[in-house]
């Protein structure tokens, strides 16, 4: 009986094997019949995908170049009919000047809030708001028309950035010591994140969007923002006694992100993602405003207490040239023209602007403006959409 027993278990066994085999000769998963498949085939290997990015963001065109979007002339439909000019928004004259790249010469002068510090598009590119920091409004001005509409009021306007998916502006509020979500079309404010340094004035968003960098000028420190959280989720205290870091642009590979130092002469190159202690590259006397250029190859270092602009270059990871403006001058916020051929600057402490050559490092022009002129906006630029500041664009 037990040999019986034995027998049909084996028997069974073997039928069952063989259904098996049947039903893998028939899966498109498993080995084929007659393909001299031996044993059992290898799992299949799993790719590593790169993490998500925030949601609502416009996909990254390029995983290696953050800038992809912003070749020369390549102009989004919404901008495309806009005309070419420079808005300067002059601190201490209260007003913004506009200047005419193709004459050099100011063709129209608004009158704004008190104490206007920066020209910024809006993430749909469609209005450029100024920063009346004084004032506490923003000025939005129609860059197809020239017109300029009623000022919205809002505290302490310092800087004005805006989430990549579009969904907040986000506030520097540098004296109230806040970072100020708002609806970016209304202003009207969403979440204020309270912060523990002094002087928020400038930031750059991470390839993925989901985070971003601060610039804390008169404590010498740096925060890391939790973009979708709208939470600071690091804080650190620069290595240099009395560092006062100002503008802070991304590499274009999005591993690196650079931040000027008007008081420690250079470029702080942290890693955005350890948020570890950053190293410092001297550039010149009062580093402070940082500009990619349209190829993503280099980046143009303002140099605003020597008058003059360094250029570095990201493959190398070092500076290749420095140019001096004739005369000196105080070169400080600005940006690329559309075409990349030439770097628009205000001269903070001379009330002009200049115009310089990207190829030969020449002055073009030096174009006299109101008092006090600070961060002028090159309108329109390439690019998909605003991350703010006087526009950084991808």
């Amino acid at each position: 009986m037990t040999t019986l027993i034995r027998r049909t278990t084996a028997l069974l066994a073997g039928a069952l094997l063989a259904a098996l085999a049947g039903c893998a000769d028939s899966d498109d998963n498993g080995p084929a019949a007659g393909h001299g498949t031996k044993g059992v085939a290898p799992p299949a290997e799993v790719k590593k995908t790169a993490p998500a990015g925030l949601p609502g963001m416009p996909p990254v065109l390029d995983p290696k170049d953050v800038y992809a979007a912003d070749r020369p002339n390549k102009l989004s439909p919404v901008v495309k009919n806009f005309p070419s000019r420079v808005y300067v928004p002059n601190t201490n004259s209260n007003t913004v000047s506009v200047i005419d790249p193709k004459t050099y010469k100011v063709i129209k002068t608004i009158p704004v809030g008190i104490q206007p510090q920066h020209v910024v598009p809006s993430w749909d590119m469609k209005t450029l708001w100024v920063n009346n920091n004084r004032g506490h409004t923003l000025t939005p001005i129609n860059p197809a028309t020239g017109a300029v509409g009623k000022p919205v009021e809002v505290h302490d306007p310092y800087n004005l950035y805006f989430t990549p998916n579009g969904k907040y502006a986000v506030v520097m509020a540098s004296m109230d010591r806040e970072l100020v979500f708002r609806d970016p079309h209304t202003m009207d404010r969403v979440k204020t994140v309270p912060v523990t340094c002094a002087g928020v004035n400038h930031a750059d968003f991470s390839a993925d969007g989901r985070y971003f960098v601060v610039s804390c000028e008169f404590s010498g420190e740096l925060l890391k923002v939790d973009t979708e959280k709208m939470e600071v989720i690091g804080q650190q205290k620069l290595p240099f006694e009395g560092a006062m870091p100002q503008d802070v642009k991304i590499s274009p590979d999005g591993k690196t992100i650079y931040i000027a130092d008007m008081m420690a002469h250079g470029m702080w190159v942290l890693d955005g993602e350890k948020f570890t202690t950053p190293d410092l590259l001297p550039t010149g006397k009062g580093c402070h405003g940082l500009y990619v250029s349209r190829d993503s190859k280099e980046m143009y270092v303002s140099n605003r207490g020597e008058g003059s602009v360094s250029v570095f270059d990201f493959k190398k990871s070092k500076l290749t040239k420095k140019w001096h403006l004739p005369d000196g001058g105080s070169p400080d916020m600005g940006g690329v023209s559309a075409d990349g051929k030439v770097l628009w600057l205000s001269g903070r402490y001379d009330s002009e602007v200049y115009a310089i050559d990207t190829t030969t490092g020449k002055q073009l022009a030096r174009i006299p403006v109101g008092g006090g002129p600070h961060g002028l906006a090159v309108y329109p630029q390439p690019g998909r959409y605003s991350l703010g500041h006087t526009g950084i664009f991808r």
